[in-house]
Parts: C-alpha cells; structure tokens; sequence
C-alpha cells in the first residue's frame, strides 16, 4: 500500500525574490487497489506524482510511505519493491539486447543462473525469440515489454507506468494493456489514453498539482471530459 500524506513539490525559484513553481499540492491519497490510473493535462503534474512513489522524486512537503517505508529515508528498498517503466523504453533499457538486459536485472541470483532465468522470463512473456536480437531492431511495444519484464526480473510488488501507451501504435497498445491485466503486482500508472485509464479499478484526476477528482473509472473520467470541454 502506498500513502501520500500532505504531499507537495515544488521548485525553488532561480532569482531572488521569485515565486517557487509548484508541481504539487496537498496531496492525501491512500493507494490500495490493484490497478490505478492518473490522468490529466499536460503538465497537470501526472510524471511528478509517479515519480514521488518509487523515490525518483523527494516531496518538499509531506511524506511519501510504500508499505510502511519511508520514500526519502529507505530509498533503496522501496525502488526494489516499486518498478518503474517509462513512456519511452530506450530510457530505461541499458543492454544492447533484451537478454543482457533482463540478465543485468538478476543481480541478486548466483552469476551462472542469470542467463538461463533471464530467458526463461522471456518465454514467459512471448519475447524469447527476441532474447539476442538489438533492442534498437524491435517494435515499440516489444520494448516496452522488454522493459517491463525487466523491471518485473527484481521482484517488485508494485509497478508504475508513467504514460506507457503512449508511443504504441494500436495493436502494441492492446498487447501491453492485455499484459497488464494479466500482472498479479498492484499497477499504478499515468495516460492519456481515457480507454487505457477505464482499464483500472480506480482513476485519479490531477488538475494543476491537486487532486481535482477520484474515484470509479467511469465517474472520475466522465467528471474529467466535463473539464476539459469533451462531454
């Protein structure tokens, strides 16, 4: 379970005398279901919030607990229990092929074992033909589930997607929203995409660094179109 108390971000201003510029804002939000999306405007602060749960980002206010660990005083153990995908995959994959990299993601088993259990994961995920192609000759959306399985290598019990559709054509969309219902990993992600964001249990509205709406699926995002002028 993840708790936000009280949490805000903002950035210290560069001249003397300027205003800090806020990303969030009294943020209170407990996080228990097993999937939850944030949606909302460009610069609304929807990367901000995510980066907040897995430590990439301190709050400046508040605190930021993940099954009882502090964010900013254990770090280290909540980035192994909170994995984080990025909307673009060659972000995040440092290997040149999927197998190096899901290899490098096994540093806690004994060296000899890694490869083996590296392509076993990728069997698994339908991406073991992939195992020693370049990560630079696959589609986006088989590096994105490169990527995943990846992150899923550590043995995270949370995962959390910043926009992870969005440079995913139709059929790569479909494959990773398939292979996210399928996580047995509480996930927690950011988009767009209002078919992607009805996919979860509970859909969360950030406006200009507060919470503006939360709740069911189709309540919080019915109240976002009404916002944005779509409805």
């Amino acid at each position: 379970m993840i708790r936000l108390a009280g949490v805000g971000v903002a950035i210290p201003p560069l001249r003397k005398g300027a205003e800090p510029k806020v990303l969030l804002e009294g943020v209170d939000l407990t996080l228990q279901e097993h999937r939850v999306a944030v949606i909302g405007a460009n610069g609304s602060g929807k990367s901000t919030l995510l980066r907040l749960l897995n430590g990439m980002r301190s709050p400046t206010s508040g605190s930021v607990t993940v099954n009882g660990h502090d964010t900013v005083k254990r770090a280290r153990l909540v980035r192994r229990e909170v994995g984080f995908i990025f909307t673009d995959p060659l972000a995040q994959l440092l290997m040149p092929t999927p197998i190096e990299d899901i290899t490098l993601s096994l540093a806690h088993l004994p060296r000899a074992e890694r490869a083996a259990h590296a392509q076993q994961l990728l069997d698994e995920r339908g991406l073991g033909k992939l195992a020693h192609q370049s990560i630079y000759d696959l589609s986006g959306g088989e590096r994105q589930l490169v990527a995943l399985t990846s992150v899923l290598a550590v043995g995270p019990s949370i995962i959390v997607a910043d926009e992870p559709t969005t440079l995913l054509d139709l059929r790569n969309k479909t494959a990773l929203r398939r292979t996210f219902a399928g996580l047995e990993q509480q996930l927690i992600y950011s988009t767009h995409d209002l078919e992607v964001a009805a996919d979860a249990d509970r859909v969360i509205v950030i406006d200009s660094g507060r919470v503006a709406a939360d709740g069911e699926p189709g309540e919080a995002i019915a109240w976002y179109e009404t916002a944005m002028g779509a409805a």
